[in-house]
């Protein structure tokens, strides 16, 4: 006996009408439910190989899981400096064209060195919102000029799209203490026992859970791990110990091979010379010193992956981390500048101690502070053992070199050290593919085209009454199938160290001297084949000086065209 599921001409018509609605409808209801969230999240001041799943021996197992679940990207670059890179992060335009050529503590009048935002750009925090996201930030800020109580705040996070935002402004400051620190758009005090990388995991995890709103949220999680001052926790520092014993040569060597082995770099890249100022390490004379930087700088990334582990441990806990896009990347090389101090110390008395919050009040100038916040002398330099909330240190060149393996330079310049950095892309709804490698060169300005791409956001022409400038950046959507990527060249230029990258082709110069520039310097090329002398061993301008006039005569133009010309300073030397 056949039995129908309709026992009434009245209920067939219902059936028909509710099966009507449910098909003029689902396409919207199945593309609100594909929306997927996005995580960026950015670090800082962090070497090429500073991660475990691109050649590292630090502990980094959470960001390691999404690497072996996701994509990683072995040719992608940032543009060698914090500001500039968070600029080019969050508008999809390199870093002039969004008015943020240096660093945003400088006062230049020229259009591509304001150091202060644009209102010409829209943020992908402005993106998202107009696209109904819930959107979210925490962490380091550092595209904002003005950073006091009572200025102009049109350019902080909560003013570029953020709903709610959770950091510093500024650029750099205590791990324990910092300056510039907020919730929204009110300063705050740090809590007991604060310490700055627990407190942006932690924040992230907050908002995460608090999350209620059935649409997706786009959430920007920019840490200073591992930025100097080298500050953490003795017992996260305990766990490194005796780790660099054997020196940065013997640690340099066996991450290169590590990362032969992983296939992130190819058979044809050669480790470069240690850097001329950097001894062998049988003659480095405050051994037990220089591994003491090298345990803490570790630590403090190794922190950072915990707290990476917490996040995805939150999405996990909510159901949505299947279908949440998880970028992670750096935003420059890793850093070889040097804290000396000078002055000598000079003890507060009690009655000072409480009169004023010295380290707030420098960090906030951008200035090196003097004194902790309890008005204890912090104290640098070499042989000062780092990590407590009394020190502020660098690990220096020594193991920047050690990070940038297997490049040469550092953060700022514009050589593969300075600018190639790790990309994760984790996403299981959307990428099939897992624990892949993809050799598309990219950089930070794509980010903002892929999601663009993926989510269908609507990229204005006018917002809050300025007109916007298109994005610059591609979509890195066909490399999760690995296609490749349309792509004329990659520009950079950060203080008149500059690059071009066109195919295998890559055009580079470095200045000799910071702001001091002449014809000799503007025409110092370097030329090489980036697909056969990955680490830029093999200078080949001289070989083919018809490839470096083409290129740079499209580097030249393109500078004028992204306002990376004329240099703020040329005039004032």
């Amino acid at each position: 006996m056949r039995i129908s599921i309709f026992n009434s001409t009245l209920s067939k018509n219902k059936f028909l009408f509710f099966l009507g609605i449910i098909i003029q409808f689902s396409p919207l209801l199945l593309q609100a439910q594909k929306k997927p969230n996005v995580i960026v999240i950015l670090t800082d001041d962090m070497g090429y190989s500073d991660i475990g799943c691109y050649g590292s021996e630090i502990h980094t197992p959470n960001i390691d899981k999404l690497a072996m679940n996701g994509l990683r990207y072995t040719r992608f670059y940032n543009t060698a400096r914090c500001s500039p890179s968070r600029a080019a992060l969050l508008t999809g335009l390199y870093p002039h064209q969004a008015s943020m050529g240096h660093l945003s503590t400088e006062n230049f009048t020229e259009e591509g060195y304001v150091d202060d935002l644009s209102k010409n750009v829209i943020t992908m925090a402005e993106l998202f919102k107009q696209a109904g996201y819930a959107t979210y930030m925490t962490g380091k800020w550092h595209i904002a000029k003005n950073m006091g109580t009572t200025t102009d705040k049109s350019n902080w996070p909560c003013q570029r799209g953020f709903q709610r935002y959770f950091g510093t402004l500024n650029g750099s400051g205590s791990y324990y203490d910092p300056g510039t620190l907020i919730s929204n758009n009110t300063f705050i005090a740090p809590s007991k026992n604060f310490y700055y990388t627990n407190a942006i995991s932690d924040t992230a995890v907050k908002f995460i859970t608090e999350h209620q709103s059935k649409n997706p949220f786009f959430f920007y999680i920019a840490y200073t791990a591992a930025h100097w001052p080298l500050h953490a926790p003795a017992a996260e520092v305990e766990k490194y110990k005796g780790m660099y014993n054997k020196g940065w040569d013997i640690a340099r060597q066996q991450r290169f091979e590590k990362l032969k082995k992983l296939g992130i770099i190819s058979d044809k890249c050669v480790l470069t010379e240690r850097g001329v100022a950097i001894p062998e390490w049988s003659k480095e004379p405050l051994k037990e010193w220089q591994v003491k930087r090298m345990e803490v700088y570790a630590a403090m990334i190794d922190i950072m992956d915990q707290g990476v582990g917490r996040i995805i441990t939150a999405l996990e806990k909510k159901g949505i981390l299947e279908n949440t896009i998880i970028f992670y990347m750096h935003d420059n090389g890793g850093c070889a500048e040097t804290l000396d101090t000078d002055q000598p110390e000079i003890p507060l008395t009690a009655k000072q101690k409480l009169k004023k919050s010295f380290a707030a009040d420098s960090i906030l100038l951008e200035k090196k502070p003097i004194y902790t916040r309890d008005g204890d002398f912090l104290k640098s330099g070499r042989g000062v053992v780092p990590g407590e909330a009394n020190t502020w240190s660098t690990y220096g060149e020594e193991w920047a070199n050690l990070s940038n393996t297997p490049f040469r330079e550092y953060k700022q310049f514009t050589h593969e050290g300075g600018i190639a950095s790790p990309l994760i892309v984790y996403w299981p709804k959307g990428i099939k593919a897992t624990g892949e490698l993809r050799k598309q060169p990219s950089h930070l300005i794509d980010i903002l085209a892929t999601c663009v791409d993926i989510v269908g956001l609507n990229y204005p022409t006018v917002f809050n009454g300025h007109t916007i400038q298109p994005y610059e950046g591609k979509s890195l959507v066909p490399t999760f199938t690995n296609k490749p990527i349309a792509r004329e060249f990659i520009f950079w230029e950060h203080a008149a160290n500059r690059a071009l990258r066109m195919n295998e082709w890559k055009l580079v110069a470095k200045t000799q001297k910071k702001k001091i520039f002449s014809p000799l310097v503007d025409n110092n090329w370097e030329l090489y084949n980036i697909d056969n002398d990955p680490s830029e061993t093999n200078n080949l301008a001289n070989k083919y000086p018809e490839k470096v006039k083409e290129l740079s005569a499209k580097w030249e133009s393109e500078a004028i065209r992204m306002k990376a010309k004329p240099w703020p300073w040329e005039s004032k030397n």
